[in-house]
Formats: C-alpha cells, sequence, structure tokens
C-alpha cells in the first residue's frame, strides 16, 4: 500500500459501533495511544473492519476535526 499521506499510523481495532450509516472505530495505536474514526458503515464492511483488525490510521494534515466533551 501506497500512499501519499506521510501520517501513517500502525494499530489494532479495538472497538467498533455500527450506526445506521456511520460507524464509530476505536484504533489502539502499536504507541499505545487510542484514535477514534468516523467512517460510513459501508467502508467498514467492504474492509472487513472488526474488532483485532490491524489496520493503518492515516492522517492528512488539512483533514483533521478536533472534539471535547
Amino acid at each position: 500500500m501506497k500512499l501519499s499521506a506521510r501520517n501513517q499510523l500502525p494499530g489494532t481495532v479495538k472497538s467498533v459501533k455500527l450506526g445506521a450509516v456511520m460507524a464509530e472505530v476505536v484504533v489502539k495505536l502499536d504507541g499505545g495511544e487510542e484514535l477514534t474514526s468516523a467512517i460510513t458503515v459501508n467502508s467498514v464492511q467492504n474492509l472487513g473492519i472488526a474488532e483485532g483488525s490491524r489496520v493503518y490510521v492515516v492522517v492528512k494534515a488539512t483533514e483533521v476535526m478536533l472534539g471535547v466533551d
């Protein structure tokens, strides 16, 4: 897999919470941190993402969103 994005972080899917259209995917990075991504349920199914799957979190600097509790 070759991508132009430089921020490619390997990790393991900790949980997948499916909604009607979107899914919340929590990834535990190899460094120990956790990141949450919102992707479509269709993408979860097409990529075969499930708890325990090895994935890469790909972050483009212009595509970062922040939130607070």
